[in-house]
Parts: structure tokens; C-alpha cells; sequence
């Protein structure tokens, strides 16, 4: 029980902290809850893979449009406001979805898709940027391992539950419920204290927008310590964006189970990304090795899911799922530390948009590639599988070469100057 000692006192004892934290977890749920509500809306009407991969291409690509302006929005503007305005917008916005009832209106879902990434693209890099304003140093590697860890649980209840209701409550309520909590979230986020102090000089930087967007770029292109880890969820998703699509068709097609089987196989992925982060202290507790443990963690995923291509069986691919998407977890809280710790706070919500932005563009690059390979039959789906695993073990090899070894020089730099 020692482990969870110092989560239970960062809940406890740091108010704001636990609120933000709260507003995350329901508003996961709804997001989770609603998922497959919405990939059903599109399977009901269509039996098109490439269509349900095109969905998931425009969430993506919707949040990556967005994030270059939604980084400079957040660290212009006050972000618990931004948060609360974003809730706000999102629990009006998905009920849009309870207006598709044809064919004909399946536009509507891929707007509504749009409009809602568009505004988790703004606040996204506020609630990341937010937690080092809130944790002091001790507490902030436990304050992203618990909110990953409650993501992932919450991804698992979501998702497992979502797909239930979904079959047997049907869409409708399944919308409406995801609508509540974002509303619910607004309540939480309302009540916390997020400081946001900016001095004259940060201001006057960021009054042009184009201007402050460009310098968020600049500033991460000099800062190769920060650019490291700000590309290091983009680099995983070039693969693995593509391998989380293909487990919507391998419940379809492989296991036979619809969203019951997909309900499942996500929970395996949510609760792997809950115990990777757990292993950070036991095995990857040297904060300078990170980078070099994040290639370790591509190569594990991707030999993860190089065994779930060669099963048909759900009972031994979940655990496989599992196995993966812990080493994949552990990556994403190793590197979101290492930018809170590495960036200013008057641009870490720059560096977060531009983060998420690679992120999502690699992980929509993914998914097409493997709608397109399934569409026009060129490749099967085991064999996307394989080679996407491939890819990715290969993907951890290279960034064991290059960017450990350019980490390792670093250290070495900034160990001399402190000498």
C-alpha cells in the first residue's frame, strides 16, 4: 500500500489539484462512454472501413489544425477559464450527434467529431500546462502518473461500460450522458485555483497571435532537450495510431464480438497504460535515462503487438494488449514530465500544442495508411498488424541511436557547466 501513499496525500492535500484532477476523470468517462456510441452511429449506416477510418482521421486532424493557435491561446489567456469554456462548448456540442438518424446526416457526425477535437486541442495544453502551477517539484511526477493512471482506469470503465450501453441503452442515452459530465467537469474546474501570472514583457510577446505562434516554434526548435521529448508521442503514434484503429476490425472481423470485443480489448489497452506508469519508480527511476528508456518502450510495444498479429483468441490477445500499451504508457508519462520540467510556463502551452500537433498528424498518417490498405485490399489484417509492429520495433532502435545518444551529450554539457 506504500505505493499509493503519496497519490492518496496529492488528493488529500492539494485542493486544487484534486479538482483538476476530478474534472478529468468524469470528463474521460463521457469521452470514453461516448466512443463507441459514435463508431457505432457510423458502422449502423455504413459497412465502409475506410469511412470509420476517415472519422478518426478527422478527429485527428481537426485537433491538429487547432493546436498551434489553441498553444497560444494557452499561454495568453487564463487556462481554468479556457477549461471552463471548453467543457462548456463540448456539452452543448455532442449533442449534435443525436441528430444523425440516416445516412444522409452522416456529415453532421464528422462536424460535430471536428468541433469537439477542436476544442480538446485547446484544452488539452491548458490542463497540462496547469499541473506544474498547482504541484510543487515532489509531487508532480506522482501528479501525471495519477492522471494517467486515472485516464487509463477511466478509459477501461469507459470504454467496457460505453460498449455495453451502447448495445443494449443505444446511442441516444449514451450521448446524453457524455453531455452531463462534461457539465459536471465545468463544476470542478470552476472551483480550483490555477495561477496564470504573465509580467508586461510575456504579454507584450504574445499580443500579435501569429507572432507568438511562431515563437513557439523557434523556441522549441533551439531547445533540443525540450524538442526530445516533445516528439517522442509522435514518433510511438506512427505506429501505433494505426494498430489502436486495426483492434475496432479485429473484434469485428477476427474475434466476432462487435463492441462487446472492443469493449474489452480497450480495457486491456486502458488498464496497461495504468500499470506502466506504476513502473516508472521501480524501473525507470533515473530521470536521465528517460529518453533512452522511451526507445526501450517502443520496442517492447511493438513486440507486444507483433504477437497479438499471430492469436485469434481474445483471451490471449487482451493480455497482449495489455503488455503493450503498459510499455506505451510509461512513455507518454516519462515524456509529458520531462517537458513540464524543461519548459517556462509562458510556453509550455506552446510546446504541448506543438506536441499534440505532431502527435496527431503522425497518428492520422497511421490510421489512413491502414484504412487504405484494408479498403483496396492490398494488405490483410494480420499483415497490417505485423508490419505495423515491425515498424515500430525498428521505430525504438533508431531512437535508441539517435536521440539517447544526443540525451546522453546533454547531461554531459549541462554537468560540466554545473561543475
Amino acid at each position: 500500500m506504500d505505493v499509493f501513499r503519496p497519490y492518496y496525500r496529492l488528493v488529500k492535500f492539494n485542493h486544487n489539484y484534486r479538482r483538476l484532477w476530478l474534472s478529468q476523470v468524469i470528463s474521460n468517462f463521457g469521452d470514453w462512454f461516448g466512443l463507441l456510441a459514435v463508431y457505432s452511429l457510423i458502422l449502423n449506416y455504413t459497412d465502409s472501413e475506410l469511412l470509420l477510418g476517415t472519422l478518426i482521421i478527422v478527429k485527428m486532424l481537426s485537433f491538429a489544425a487547432f493546436s498551434p493557435f489553441a498553444g497560444y491561446l494557452a499561454d495568453r489567456f487564463d487556462r481554468r477559464t479556457l477549461m471552463i469554456y471548453c467543457d462548456l462548448f463540448r456539452a452543448i456540442i455532442v449533442l449534435g450527434f443525436l441528430l444523425v438518424n440516416d445516412a444522409s446526416l452522416l456529415w453532421l457526425a464528422f462536424l460535430v467529431t471536428s468541433l469537439q477535437m477542436m476544442t480538446a486541442a485547446v484544452f488539452e495544453p491548458a490542463k497540462s500546462s496547469s499541473i506544474p502551477n498547482i504541484t510543487n517539484n515532489d509531487e508532480l511526477v506522482h501528479a501525471n502518473v495519477l492522471s494517467n493512471l486515472s485516464w487509463s482506469v477511466i478509459f477501461t470503465v469507459g470504454m467496457a461500460v460505453g460498449g455495453f450501453a451502447t448495445a443494449f441503452l443505444g446511442t441516444t442515452t449514451v450521448f446524453i450522458i457524455n453531455a452531463l459530465t462534461y457539465l459536471l467537469s465545468t463544476y470542478f474546474i470552476f472551483r480550483a485555483n490555477i495561477p496564470h501570472i504573465r509580467n508586461s514583457e510575456q504579454l507584450a510577446l504574445l499580443a500579435k497571435p501569429l507572432k507568438g505562434i511562431l515563437d513557439g516554434f523557434q523556441y522549441l526548435k533551439n531547445r533540443g532537450d525540450l524538442l526530445r521529448p516533445a516528439i517522442a508521442k509522435g514518433i510511438y503514434e506512427i505506429s501505433l495510431g494505426g494498430l489502436v484503429y486495426i483492434l475496432i476490425l479485429v473484434s469485428e472481423d477476427v474475434l466476432l464480438m462487435g463492441s462487446v470485443g472492443l469493449g474489452i480489448l480497450y480495457a486491456s489497452r486502458g488498464i496497461g497504460t495504468a500499470i506502466g506508469p506504476l513502473t516508472i519508480n521501480g524501473f525507470f527511476a533515473d530521470e536521465r535515462k528517460w529518453i533512452a528508456y522511451i526507445g526501450f518502450c517502443m520496442m517492447l510495444t511493438g513486440f507486444g503487438y507483433l504477437l497479438v498479429g499471430f492469436t485469434h483468441t481474445l483471451l490471449i490477445m487482451a493480455p497482449l494488449v495489455l503488455f503493450a500499451h503498459a510499455a506505451s504508457g510509461a512513455n507518454w508519462v516519462m515524456s509529458t514530465v520531462l517537458i513540464q520540467k524543461r519548459s517556462p510556463d509562458n510556453f509550455r502551452g506552446r510546446v504541448f500544442s506543438s506536441e499534440w500537433l505532431f502527435f496527431t498528424i503522425c497518428e492520422a498518417i497511421s490510421v489512413l495508411f491502414a484504412a487504405l490498405m484494408l479498403e483496396f485490399k492490398i494488405l490483410d489484417i494480420q499483415t497490417i498488424i505485423w508490419v505495423l509492429a515491425v515498424g515500430m520495433i525498428v521505430s525504438g532502435m533508431i531512437w535508441t541511436i539517435t536521440a539517447a545518444r544526443f540525451e546522453r551529450d546533454f547531461h554531459q554539457r549541462t554537468f560540466s557547466i554545473d561543475k
